[in-house]
């Protein structure tokens, strides 16, 4: 209920969040203005928030009641959202913005959408281009084994549309962080999962520092969706301290206290701290972004399975000017590769330091290596 206006309001999420009504052809005109006016201002592009949440069902009929619905799971799976997400119309509104980006060149719509992966893939378009990146968060909770891995992988891949580019994305402000989520260990073989995989990489802030565990104290929980529903696990207030950047007071985010705090171990891992260790989780990242700008088959080259067996997962990625294989060991046992390395092949990056290529993978351990000639096997 608004005071000033005598009237009710629909909104999806906060209060403070009033839902526009897309239906109405002068909202479409006005936002498509918004747009416009970055655009003239040279933005590289948008992520549009909740895309699929946008255009709700004419007459808002009610959503119904979800059978299988369990306290546990939350506020906002007590209904089934069949009347207030995923309607036909907001790909009209897709494909109007694309054409928009379109008209400025190179630029980029990003939209975050969670839903399955066959309906997901309608975002990249149909009948007319929709966002460039419909964002792909399957990583966030997969399960960690080589064969739940491959097989997401190969499913998605087969499910992109033709010249669709796949993405992926690691980390989310509505997300546990990686580190907290694997440990830090198997934190940076994911770094190197994600930094590998065809298609555009997206990370959180913190994750290319290794953040993991934070601890909120009750009275500093900010979270709407932990206050609202306390000792659910549902707080994300984790996933969003500020950024470490240095050892001084507030670790040189701010020169008044944050919003929320810091992660607990700030004054050692924090930017200025990584930045002189070599073996840090951020150099780490640096050099995977160094190997994958490098390497055209990493850049846009074809993704082919090698293995994935228990906690071996190995691909290819290939164009007609090299071949890269990346091996990554996703347990803390050493594990036997099921190939033998032609003596010349060599090695780009490693998750640890290592000289020299050999036929076992350490524990938590991942290598990135170019195989000798075109296309080589």
């Amino acid at each position: 209920w608004d005071e000033a206006t005598g009237q009710y309001y629909l909104h999806a999420f906060l209060k403070e969040q009033p839902d526009l009504n897309w239906r109405n052809p002068a909202v479409r005109e006005a936002m498509t203005d918004v747009l416009r006016f970055w655009f003239e201002r040279g933005v590289d592009g948008f992520r549009i928030d909740v895309l699929w949440h946008m255009v709700k069902a004419e007459g808002l009929p009610d959503n119904p009641l979800n059978p299988h619905y369990r306290a546990e799971l939350g506020e906002k799976l007590k209904l089934l959202q069949i009347h207030s997400t995923n309607q036909p119309e907001v790909h009209d509104i897709a494909a109007a913005f694309r054409t928009l980006a379109d008209s400025y060149g190179d630029r980029l719509l990003v939209g975050e959408i969670c839903l399955p992966v066959e309906t997901l893939m309608h975002y990249y378009g149909r009948g007319a281009p929709g966002v460039h990146l419909p964002f792909n968060f399957q990583l966030l909770d997969a399960p960690w084994h080589a064969q739940s891995l491959a097989g997401m992988i190969m499913a998605y891949e087969a499910a992109l549309p033709d010249g669709a580019w796949p993405n992926w994305v690691i980390g989310s402000h509505d997300a546990p962080r990686i580190a907290a989520r694997l440990g830090e260990e198997q934190a940076r073989v994911a770094a190197m999962l994600l930094l590998t995989l065809r298609g555009t990489p997206t990370l959180y802030q913190g994750d290319e520092l290794g953040i993991g565990k934070v601890t909120i104290p009750p009275d500093r929980i900010r979270d709407p969706q932990d206050l609202r529903q306390p000792g659910m696990g549902l707080g994300r207030d984790r996933s969003r301290t500020p950024m470490p950047w240095d050892g001084s007071a507030n670790a040189g985010f701010s020169a008044a206290e944050p919003w929320l705090p810091l992660n607990d171990d700030w004054p050692l891992r924090n930017v200025q701290a990584q930045q002189q260790d070599s073996g840090s989780m951020l150099a780490l990242y640096r050099q995977l972004l160094r190997c994958r700008r490098e390497s055209s088959a990493l850049a846009l080259g074809a993704f082919e399975l090698v293995a994935a067996d228990g906690d071996l997962l190995v691909y290819d990625r290939f164009d007609d000017r090299e071949r890269v294989r990346v091996a990554l060991n996703l347990a803390a046992n050493a594990i036997k590769l099921p190939f033998d390395f032609d003596p010349a092949a060599h090695l780009l990056v490693g998750t640890h330091p290592r000289e020299t290529l050999g036929d076992m993978l350490r524990p938590n351990e991942g290598i990135v290596f170019r195989l000798i000639g075109p296309n080589a096997s």
